[in-house]
């Protein structure tokens, strides 16, 4: 397990490094294939999780099966902390994407920890208020963002946060399929495709299995806006 890594998690950003490694052994670790659903909306929120490696999907579906995909989380993430403040059904159903280790808490020994160490609650807090802005910043792009800005905004958040230097750009291995990166950017697979091969054809990037390597981050922030 890579130390570095989990520390990066709101949950450990407050503590020292003796307390973080106590807390860490006191987690239970679980590792999900892609495709397996570690919890699906609607169930009961009793535990919070930090992602060691791989991706999570965060979802919701409609009433028809159609699903829109809220955010893809990775290494240092965490999720299911929102059942600690406000206890009740999940929001969201929580699925890997790639083939992901993941540590968890139960919110009965959270609380206890919390007791002793108040100021990891705010570190929580301040961790969810990220998501929550990121969430109406994908709120607002839905009313005043054209689709391809939206491609363009949704492909340089991944790059920022899993991107690798490569030659001439940026490498992104986001694991997504083609029908999940249209549901995060919240269009049709098609329009999303046709997004694609535009800034393709224009040089801005290159395609990959579930990847994308940015040639031109300059234009694609321009485009974004």
């Amino acid at each position: 397990m890579d130390s570095q890594i989990v520390m990066k998690a709101p949950l450990f950003a407050a503590l020292d490094e003796d307390t973080a490694e106590r807390l860490v052994t006191s987690m239970s670790p679980r590792m999900l294939a892609r495709g397996e659903q570690l919890f699906h909306e609607g169930d009961r929120g009793d535990s919070l999780y930090v992602i060691i490696s791989g991706k999570v999907k965060l979802g919701r579906a409609s009433s028809d099966g159609r699903e829109s995909l809220l955010s893809v989380l990775g290494p240092g993430e965490m999720f299911g902390e929102l059942s600690l403040f406000d206890p009740g059904p999940r929001l969201t159903s929580a699925t890997a994407v790639s083939d992901t280790e993941l540590i968890g808490l139960d919110n009965k020994d959270l609380r206890a920890f919390l007791a002793d160490h108040p100021e990891v609650a705010m570190q929580m807090l301040a961790g969810l208020a990220r998501r929550l802005r990121r969430t109406n910043e994908g709120l607002s792009d839905l009313v005043f963002t054209d689709v391809p800005g939206r491609v363009a905004k949704a492909l340089l958040d991944l790059a920022g946060r899993f991107g690798q230097p490569a030659e001439g750009g940026v490498r992104v291995r986001h694991d997504l399929t083609q029908e999940e990166l249209a549901q995060l950017v919240g269009a049709s697979r098609e329009t999303v495709n046709k997004a694609l091969a535009d800034f393709a054809g224009r040089g801005w990037l290159s395609l990959g299995a579930k990847s994308v390597t940015l040639l031109d981050l300059d234009r694609l922030r321009r485009r974004a806006r």
